[in-house]
């Protein structure tokens, strides 16, 4: 082999290596990205149950403001409301006696 393909391939393995490094590095932060977005996941879920859980109390806590004022428009939504709710409970307690 001549000087100069001597220093081609000395070179050629400069940059594999280089490039070997960057291909190891960029799996480790894949790896690392990938656990962070799963941590990301979890906690969106559980900020998405937290929400459904306020968003009940809150419309429990409007039929009760309703029941309690006794505003006309409020109160007829409080008892529709309370009336689908006594008729789930009335399906619950038929399907559990049979």
């Amino acid at each position: 082999m001549t000087d100069e393909q001597e220093k081609m391939l000395a070179e050629f393995e400069i940059r594999m290596r280089q490039l070997m490094y960057l291909c190891d590095s960029l799996k480790e932060q894949n790896v690392s990205l990938k656990a962070e977005l799963q941590e990301k996941d979890k906690i969106a879920h559980s900020l998405q149950i937290e929400l459904a859980q306020m968003k009940m109390k809150y419309d429990n806590l409007k039929l009760a403001k309703a029941i309690q004022t006794g505003e006309s428009d409020e109160l007829q939504n409080a008892k529709l409301k309370l009336s689908r709710l006594v008729r789930d409970v009335d399906k619950c307690i038929a399907l559990l006696k049979v």
